[in-house]
């Protein structure tokens, strides 16, 4: 069963003429990981906030069609409810981190749903160890790395133990050994936790080989939807200027001077193998 669907969703933030989403249909099958992808204004970050509620709630604006997630219409559950089932990590973790330690921050919404104090320790416990920060438990956000800060806010979402975590750009603020190790986080509790995970992402170099799904949005309108390896070697994409991954392009680039290989690959490592095979081939 979807854990979300989204029917004819159109959207216009209050004083604008200009749609920023039009007549959007999608659905996510619970444990997927998806990527939502495209140039910047195309509507990626709107369809999120249309997912927790921020949209129409909190943004206001002219919002038509439907949108359902966890069985609960969002047009007609308040925010409160909502963020029980969909997590939403910001793109700059400090905007959610304001306590003076790591452990406060994470049993702050505990705190706020009169969860018992024991719940609320072993929640933030196994938030903090699945997150890999149990040690920065006194810690003050913000005396830590910007890698750090996020494994933070993630933990802190991870403590209310959503269905659907929604990521904006969380690795906008990180450097590319950061930015992986935190795919890498995130991609173990998609796969341990069966956990939705729903990614605002421009780095396709290095999440590609992490996602089962890719969604390109254009001018606020799902351009394609599918599997990394037909997303991201198809001509029509590249047209749409997204961050093709570098392999991808040297595979084209191979493949015109008639080398033969097998399939797009998505990782340096498939593509190494498949280079591997064709000379012994040869």
């Amino acid at each position: 069963m979807p854990i979300v669907e989204v029917h004819g969703l159109s959207y216009s933030y209050p004083r604008s003429n200009k749609p920023a989403l039009i007549n959007v249909n999608l659905t996510v099958d619970k444990g997927d990981f998806l990527i939502l992808t495209g140039r910047s204004g195309c509507g990626k970050t709107t369809l999120c906030r249309c997912l927790n509620g921020l949209i129409p709630h909190f943004y206001g604006g002219g919002l038509k069609g439907d949108v359902i997630v966890a069985g609960l219409s969002v047009r007609d559950n308040p925010t409160s409810d909502l963020a029980q089932h969909v997590g939403f990590v910001f793109q700059n973790p400090e905007n959610q981190l304001f306590a003076l330690s790591v452990e406060k921050d994470i049993a702050f919404g505990l705190e706020n749903l009169a969860m018992p104090r024991d719940e609320i320790r072993k929640r933030v416990d196994w938030a903090m160890d699945v997150t890999g920060i149990t040690d920065l438990r006194e810690k003050a956000p913000y005396e830590l790395s910007g890698g750090q800060q996020q494994r933070v806010a993630i933990a802190c979402i991870l403590s209310m133990r959503p269905e659907i975590m929604v990521l904006d750009e969380p690795t906008s603020f990180l450097d590319p050994v950061a930015a992986r190790n935190l795919f890498e986080v995130i991609y173990k509790l998609n796969k341990e936790l069966e956990l939705t995970i729903v990614l605002v992402e421009h780095r396709l170099d290095l999440l590609s080989t992490y996602v089962n799904r890719v969604i390109v949005m254009e001018e606020g309108e799902v351009k394609a939807d599918g599997s990394p390896r037909d997303i991201l070697s198809s001509e029509e994409m590249m047209s749409l200027g997204l961050g093709i991954p570098k392999v991808t392009r040297l595979y084209q680039k191979l493949k015109e001077d008639s080398f033969d290989l097998g399939g797009p690959p998505i990782s340096v490592e498939e593509l190494a193998r498949e280079i591997r095979r064709a000379l012994e081939n040869d």
